[in-house]
C-alpha cells in the first residue's frame, strides 16, 4: 500500500511540474519582450536558459525544465 502511495504522490508531482513549465516559459518571453536592461552576457544565458527548459519540457524532464526556467527568472529579475 504504501508503494501505491509513493507512485501517485510521483507521478501527481511530476505533472505539477509539466504544467508549471510552460507558465514560466511565458513570464520569460513577456519579459524578454519589454527588451529588459540585462547584461548582454546574461541575456545570452537567459535566452539559452530558456530554450533548455523548453527543450527539456518537452523531452519529459520537468525538473530540469524547472531549474533552467528558474536561473533564466532569477537573471530577468521576476
Amino acid at each position: 500500500m504504501k508503494r501505491i502511495i509513493a507512485a501517485m504522490a510521483l507521478a501527481s508531482s511530476s505533472l505539477v511540474f509539466a504544467n508549471s513549465c510552460p507558465m514560466h516559459m511565458k513570464e520569460i518571453d513577456t519579459k524578454l519582450s519589454s527588451n529588459p536592461a540585462v547584461a548582454a552576457a546574461d541575456m545570452a544565458k537567459v535566452k539559452k536558459l530558456r530554450a533548455d527548459g523548453e527543450a527539456f519540457h518537452k523531452a519529459g524532464k520537468h525538473a530540469e525544465s524547472e531549474k533552467a526556467l528558474g536561473e533564466a527568472k532569477k537573471l530577468l529579475g521576476i
